[in-house]
């Protein structure tokens, strides 16, 4: 006796046709974004291997020019700051218009809120009028980098985004040819040509109360107290606030 023939419709074959195709485009997609992912990664490393070869270098090199100024007698100018971090360390109360307002064009809307500012003559102009509210200096690179590790919070449609991932950096700075955090560490140690851009992108760091407190926030450092300028002991009050 012949066996009964099945048929099966045509609209279930089309069905079985059209999910073996996209299976077939999911494994291929997938394939390409894995080797584009292995080549992005080792762009990445590349990237980071230069910029430690740039480091060191412009560390040896300021470590000579010191040594052939002391071998000849003479004083050596250290390097002008690029960079500023700064720091409000002054709550609002008795606080003019004119310092509110600077305060909140440096984006210092906060107690213990913290900024990267390029270093030029009307950034320190400003920094001047706000200095008893402030504490601010020159960040090393040990300093931006655990501040962006640690504490960095990226600006992604004017939400409060977490760095981590470089997908996140590069998302919104990609264009500027950054795309990932040793990138946007580097603009910001650097004050590089995208600086305004990646410091944009960062949301301002908001930073813990020092360990141990402040002593006199209404004297400035030099008289004792922890407001104004610190030069490079800035670092020192970051890694107590981290």
């Amino acid at each position: 006796m012949a066996e009964a023939v099945t048929y099966v419709p045509e609209s279930v074959l089309k069905k079985r046709a059209a999910a073996d195709a996209e299976r077939a485009n999911k494994i291929a997609a997938r394939i390409v974004a894995k080797k584009r992912a292995r080549v992005k990664r080792q762009d990445i490393f590349k990237r980071a291997e230069k910029y430690v070869r740039e480091y060191k270098k412009q560390e040896q090199s300021i470590l000579r020019m010191r040594r052939e100024a002391k071998k000849a007698g003479n004083y050596f100018r250290e390097p002008e700051t690029k960079v500023y971090f700064v720091i409000r360390i002054r709550g609002i109360m008795g606080v003019s218009p004119k310092v509110r307002k600077i305060l909140q064009l440096l984006r210092l809307r906060q107690i213990h809120n913290g900024v990267f500012v390029r270093a030029n003559a009307a950034t320190r102009q400003m920094l001047n009028l706000v200095t008893p509210y402030i504490a601010y200096g020159s960040p090393n690179l040990k300093t931006v980098r655990e501040l962006i590790y640690k504490r960095g919070f990226g600006k992604i449609n004017k939400q409060r985004i977490p760095i981590t991932d470089n997908a996140v950096i590069e998302k919104a700075l990609g264009k500027k040819g950054i795309i990932c955090v040793e990138d946007l560490v580097h603009e910001i140690f650097t004050a590089g040509v995208n600086f305004k851009a990646a410091n944009n992108f960062l949301w301002p760091f908001r930073l813990s109360s020092a360990t141990g407190g402040f002593t006199q926030k209404k004297l400035h450092f030099n008289e004792g107290g922890e407001a104004g300028d610190r030069e490079d002991k800035i670092n020192t009050l970051v890694h107590k606030m981290l």
